[in-house]
Formats: C-alpha cells, sequence, structure tokens
C-alpha cells in the first residue's frame, strides 16, 4: 500500500510543478507560515524516477520483514494491529527524519527537500536491530554485515552533512535511521536485551 500510494503521489506529481511546489519541504513555509503538512507530505514526493525506484525497492525488500519483527515486538493484545502501527511508524519517521533540517534550514526560503530517504533510513535500521549480523548488499553487490554499515552509513551521512557539499538531504538519512533504531525500545525497552544478544551471538 505504502509503496503504490507513494507512487501514484511521485509520478504525478512529476508533471505538476504547482502541487509539487505545494507539497515539498520547505523549513521556511513550515516555521514561518505553519505550513506544518509538509512535514509528511515530502516524504511522498520524488526528484526523480531512479530517486523514487530505489527507495520503494528498498521499503518492498525491506518492510515485510519490519512488519513480521514490529509484531514480534509489541505486546499479545496489540500484535492484531501491528500494521496500523507499522504505518504510523512509518509516518512518524518522515516527520521526525525532518526536524534537523527544519531547525537548520528554518531561515532559508530557498532550501526544499522530497523523498522518502528518511523514512527508509528508519525501516533498514528497525530492521538492524533485529538482525544487526543479517548481510545487507552495498549496490546490491557488495555484502557487508548490517551493524556495521549502520555505522558507516552513521558516520557518512554525518559527514556529509557537515560538508553540505551535494543535493542530497544527509541529515534527514542520519535522523531517520536513529530514529528507526530507537522505535522498538519505545515499543519495549526491555528489547535492548534482544539486540545485545543478537550482537553477541556472532561467530566466525
Amino acid at each position: 500500500m505504502l509503496i503504490g500510494f507513494t507512487a501514484l503521489i511521485s509520478i504525478s506529481a512529476f508533471n505538476n510543478s504547482d502541487w509539487f511546489y505545494k507539497l515539498q519541504f520547505n523549513p521556511y513555509q513550515v516555521y514561518h507560515r505553519r505550513q506544518w503538512y509538509r512535514l509528511l507530505t515530502h516524504g511522498f514526493l520524488h526528484a526523480s524516477w531512479t530517486h523514487l525506484i530505489i527507495n520503494m525497492l528498498v521499503l518492498y525488500f525491506f518492510g515485510p520483514q519490519v512488519e513480521r519483527f514490529l509484531k514480534m515486538a509489541l505486546a499479545p493484545e496489540l500484535q492484531h494491529l501491528y500494521r496500523i502501527i507499522y504505518l504510523l511508524f512509518y509516518f512518524a519517521a518522515i516527520v521526525t527524519a525532518s526536524l534537523t533540517s527544519l531547525v537548520k534550514h528554518k531561515n532559508d526560503p530557498w532550501y526544499n527537500a522530497v523523498g522518502a530517504s528518511g523514512a527508509i533510513s528508519a525501516i533498514i535500521f528497525f530492521f538492524i536491530f533485529f538482525q544487526p549480523w543479517e548481510l545487507l548488499y552495498i549496490y546490491g553487490i557488495i555484502p557487508i554485515p548490517g551493524i556495521i554499515m549502520g555505522v558507516l552509513y552513521l558516520m557518512y551521512s554525518h559527514f556529509m552533512s557537515k560538508r553540505e557539499t551535494d543535493n542530497i538531504n544527509h541529515d534527514a538519512h542520519l535522523t531517520g535511521a536513529l530514529f528507526g533504531f530507537i522505535f522498538p525500545l519505545i515499543l519495549n525497552y526491555k528489547l535492548i536485551h534482544y539486540f545485545i544478544s543478537q550482537l553477541l551471538s556472532f561467530s566466525f
């Protein structure tokens, strides 16, 4: 559902510059004109077909796994709500991932951002919390354990955020990733024991 809805909105916005302008994340408009909806709507827009396809592919492969772990993390009386909570987690990740940029660029009327990458980072790091040694593939080719890739990803995102030399919102990637990793503990703080046990289960 998320993939279809996001693809529909993104493709529609490709050919509608006015719609794109009204829904994209502009911290100045959010902060000074109280257009808070932009914190969420920008996550359903994408700058290009490549941007859209990559994000949706990651969501397609990791989303079902996250749903499974989410159901496991919930109390028995809430497990039947896991799909609704998954959607709320995804929406909350879009908004949370944007907060750093909101604070950083709230007085810059020219700063804009689109894309679900912050939420996608949250999805991946939620997965890493439960499967830290599962091999992930960089560019679909290079295998690397999730926990190691996660640490490198955080370091890279922080470094690139400081440089600000490209048009990628690395702040959203970093904040979204941290939110995704912490979210299981918000659901149940005792899951830290599960994460530690999985971390210590590594064997050569």
